[in-house]
């Protein structure tokens, strides 16, 4: 089980960093020269939209994956802990007294 564990982690930490290098390489929109002055045209490698259409879809995966990984590490962590409560070791606050009146 801690190998699986492990694996997530390492696989995890891989989508993260993918994650990252994808929502920096993408951008805003009208974010080239012209787009400040009201052109369209700038981008000739792919044109406007296809390399949005590339970035976007790799982005959804890659936020998919994060999700999956995030849950399966928190499922993973609880069945190896046997640990399902963050109160299961908190000591009772102690009890107060009433004041007392001064009649």
């Amino acid at each position: 089980m801690n190998i699986l564990l492990y694996f997530v982690v390492v696989l995890h930490v891989i989508v993260c960093l993918f994650l990252v290098g994808v929502v920096l390489l993408q951008q805003g929109r009208s974010a080239d020269l012209a787009g400040a002055f009201g052109g369209q045209g700038s981008q000739t490698a792919f044109g406007p939209r296809a390399a949005a259409n590339v970035l976007t879809r790799l982005t959804t995966w890659s936020a998919v994956i994060f999700m999956i990984t995030s849950i399966s590490l928190t499922v993973l962590y609880v069945r190896s802990t046997g640990s399902h409560s963050v109160l299961e070791n908190a000591k009772p606050a102690p009890a107060s007294a009433p004041a007392k009146s001064g009649k």
